[in-house]
């Protein structure tokens, strides 16, 4: 019907050539055009899409393609690899004896293992005993230096350690047969124990203290002075030319008459006489010094008697420094410098007769092993 109604509409048209032509037909003309370029674009734009698709799918494949060589060329090479290790492990199987050497093998290394620990085991106690010898040994070694501590140096102190310290090792063996040995060395601890160590280097050091103030004594005993008056009042005229006068000058200073004379009167000494007497009550104090370090009693006593007595004659007491000097040569006096040590020689005969019946009841099973062996 549409096709029929078009030609009537022309012949309208061609009738009436007056008529205003439409407007529209135009537009309609500029925008099929527009469409048309539109539409040419987006094809365009699809083939450049389809295309550059195309050579993105090209390149993967050609990646691809070279991955997977890659792969094939490392897994020929991991494969040569597995071969070469596969010769190498068959070269060395070739190598290995047979099933039966490698039981016979393992066994003598299971035999040697054996003998080798029960040998440990017999070298432990060995090396166990030996251990045990060698401290019961030096006990006794500590003894004996303890008995010589105490018989050349007096020292309470050092003995009382070395016999707790042989102590200690006997109470380490935990054996019964060490009961009389640690009796006796429970005594000897209980008599050292008793004694008081002297303090010898003390006693040395105070002396030394007073060798050093006795050398800065001044003052001496006092003197008589001789003042030349006459005695009661025998010359009691002042002429030059009396013949009492000139006697009594002279003999006046021979002799003196004096009735109150309780206390000492001695004459001055001089420099040379005080350096002297100094140096006598020096060398009594050093002689005291050495008597102290050497636990020497009578000669201590003796030096410091000696020195209190220089001290006495030849010096003032009244003075404090000489009084003090005295006083303290008394309390030193009392000190002193030797004990009675006690005797470690039963705690040295029981550790030792202990050792005795340790190594014979060691030595019995010895010998009846050696008795059975043959």
């Amino acid at each position: 019907m549409s096709e029929t109604a078009l030609p009537k509409d022309e012949e309208s048209v061609l009738k009436t050539p007056t008529s205003t032509p439409d407007p529209k037909r135009p537009e309609r003309t500029g925008n099929r055009n527009s469409g048309l370029v539109i539409l040419a674009l987006l094809l365009g734009i699809a083939g450049i899409a389809v295309a550059g698709w195309g050579v993105w799918q090209l390149r993967m494949l050609q990646a691809g393609h070279q991955q997977q060589r890659g792969q094939v060329q490392n897994i020929a090479e991991q494969t040569l690899a597995l071969a070469q290790s596969d010769q190498q492990l068959t070269a060395r199987l070739a190598q290995f004896p047979p099933a039966d050497q490698l039981e016979d093998s393992r066994r003598l290394v299971t035999q040697l293992q054996g003998d080798q620990q029960r040998l440990s085991q017999r070298l432990e106690t060995v090396l166990g005993a030996s251990r045990k010898d060698w401290r019961l040994a030096e006990a006794e070694h500590l003894l004996r230096l303890a008995s010589l501590r105490l018989s050349a140096l007096q020292d309470i102190n050092s003995a009382l350690a070395l016999v707790q310290g042989a102590d200690e090792i006997l109470r380490e063996q935990d054996d019964p047969g060490s009961y009389a040995a640690r009796e006796q060395l429970a005594r000897s601890l209980a008599a050292l124990r008793s004694i008081e160590q002297p303090d010898r280097t003390g006693l040395f050091l105070q002396l030394a203290a007073l060798r050093d103030q006795a050398v800065q004594l001044n003052k001496l005993a006092p003197e008589y002075q001789d003042k030349g008056e006459s005695l009661l009042g025998l010359t009691s005229e002042k002429s030059e030319d009396n013949y009492w006068t000139q006697w009594w000058n002279q003999i006046s200073h021979y002799f003196r008459i004096d009735f109150s004379a309780d206390k000492d009167i001695r004459p001055v000494l001089a420099g040379q006489a005080l350096a002297q007497v100094r140096l006598a009550l020096s060398l009594a104090l050093e002689q005291a010094q050495w008597a102290a370090l050497n636990g020497e009693p009578q000669v201590y006593a003796k030096a410091v008697t000696e020195a209190k007595s220089v001290l006495q004659a030849n010096f003032n007491q009244d003075d404090p420094q000489s009084r003090v000097i005295g006083e303290r040569l008394d309390a030193l006096a009392k000190q002193p410098v030797a004990v009675m040590t006690p005797d470690l020689a039963q705690s040295l005969s029981a550790v030792q007769a202990y050792l005795e019946r340790r190594h014979a009841s060691a030595a019995e099973p010895a010998d009846a092993t050696r008795g059975v062996s043959p």
